[in-house]
């Protein structure tokens, strides 16, 4: 595939992340919607390093995706302690709750 339409790809898949963390309320929506902008970073980093011949970008992406993966346990661990304490895990009412 062409370089360009594969920034194209990338590009879509960063913007539907976007579009996932700005518009949804729940919790776990708005975390796959990070991992949706993380993965487009790392796919751009994949696609610059065919670039480069230490393959450094690949270095990278192995190094995000190993904080993506302490990042999701980190806030999966925070939404269901939060779900035990609250019965919720949605914005709107989490943000209901911290106010009364």
């Amino acid at each position: 595939m062409p370089p360009p339409l594969l920034l194209l790809l990338s590009a879509f898949v960063f913007g539907v992340g976007l579009m996932i963390v700005l518009t949804k309320q729940n919790v776990l929506f708005i975390l796959i919607g990070i991992e949706l902008m993380f993965n487009a970073a790392c796919f751009n980093f994949v696609l610059f390093s065919s670039y480069d011949p230490q393959q450094q970008g690949q270095v990278f992406v192995l190094l995000i995706m190993a904080m993506i993966v302490c990042e999701t346990a980190v806030a999966l661990a925070i939404i269901f302690k939060v779900y035990q304490h609250y019965q919720s895990i949605e914005l709107v009412q989490l943000q209901r709750l911290r106010e009364e």
